[in-house]
Order: structure tokens, then C-alpha cells, then sequence
């Protein structure tokens, strides 16, 4: 009995260490990256995930058409399905100092789709990204909202967040996790409705 007693405290000590590892390794996130499943990865977490079970985790870029065009794509992306989407060129985001973005009216008719056609429902294990974390979240309610109950949030989205976030190695995004990603883009996996 004193042996078994032993065995199962070392195995609590063990599992708390191990989810200290876990919890230390996520950085603070910032209020605009969190979400209300409360679910979050950084890149290399959303990469391991989408390697170990490619066929029952499905992993979705969310960044513009002409982010994934001119930046290049997570090789391991199932799909592009923008959550914003540029307008018409011609409205100036005076904070942001760009072209303003607009949710895209056709994201969750375009998601819900394509989930039923490539065997995925609405508890299916679903991994978002973005460019750094914030329309991913955005995705992740909306998402939430209609009954999605396992989306996670790549926190740290394809490019990182700032550079001291860089160089401290907290949350580098996908590109600096020197993660695969190309710019030779598969048209199947491109969201085609104008």
C-alpha cells in the first residue's frame, strides 16, 4: 500500500510540473487576442497539433486573400477563409495607417461549408491564425457564438508580435518559428468567392 501511495504522488508532481511547463510557456495575452472559449496556441503548439492528428484537427488561415498572396501560407494549412476582407481600396484606416479591413459576409456560410464537406462539425478540434493574433480571436467568437466548441486561437499568428516579443522568444508567430509555410499557394485550399 505505501508503494502505491508513493507511485501516486509522484505522478501528481510530476503532472503539475509538466502543466507549470505548459502554462509558463504561453505569454500573458493581450485583452484584443483573448477569447471566450478561452482556447489559445502559439505557432509551434498549432503546428504540433496539426502534425500529430492531420486528419481530425483542421487548421485555417484567416489573413486576407492578399496576405496569404503576397506573405506566403502555413504548408499545413487546410484553408484560406478570410475573416476581413480589404474593401474596395479606396478607405484609409487613419490609426492603423492602411487600407481598412471589413468583416467578410461570407465567412461563416464559406466556414460552415466547408467543415460539413471535409467531415469536420462543430465540436471538431479547429485551430485559426492570423497575422498576430487578433482577427483569429475575432474569428474564435464568432465562431463561439454559433455553437463552435473547441477553435483555438494561434496567439502569436504568422508574423509575431513585436520584436522585444521576438527576441525575448515568447511569441515569434509562424514565419520566425522557422515553421513550414510557402508562397507557392494550392488553389484548392483558397477562398474563391467574390
Amino acid at each position: 500500500m505505501k508503494l502505491n501511495y508513493q507511485i501516486f504522488w509522484m505522478s501528481i508532481c510530476v503532472s503539475l510540473l509538466f502543466a507549470s511547463t505548459v502554462i509558463s510557456a504561453m505569454p500573458p495575452i493581450p485583452k484584443s487576442k483573448q477569447t471566450t472559449l478561452e482556447l489559445y496556441v502559439l505557432a509551434a503548439q498549432a503546428n504540433e497539433m496539426k502534425n500529430n492528428n492531420p486528419k481530425k484537427v483542421l487548421f485555417v488561415d484567416v489573413r486576407t486573400r492578399a496576405e496569404v498572396a503576397f506573405v506566403g501560407m502555413p504548408s499545413n494549412a487546410d484553408a484560406n477563409i478570410p475573416y476581413m476582407i480589404v474593401g474596395d481600396w479606396d478607405e484609409w484606416d487613419e490609426e492603423k495607417h492602411t487600407f481598412k479591413l471589413f468583416p467578410n459576409s461570407n465567412f461563416l456560410t464559406y466556414f460552415n461549408d466547408y467543415i460539413l464537406e471535409h467531415g469536420f462539425n462543430k465540436s471538431s478540434t479547429i485551430i485559426l491564425m492570423c497575422h498576430s493574433g487578433n482577427r483569429s480571436a475575432g474569428a474564435v467568437n464568432l465562431l463561439a457564438q454559433v455553437g463552435y466548441t473547441k477553435v483555438y486561437s494561434v496567439i502569436d499568428g504568422f508574423d509575431g508580435w513585436t520584436q522585444e516579443a521576438v527576441s525575448n522568444d515568447t511569441a515569434k508567430g509562424w514565419k520566425r518559428s522557422g515553421l513550414p509555410w510557402t508562397k507557392k499557394l494550392n488553389e484548392e485550399k483558397m477562398y474563391m468567392e467574390f
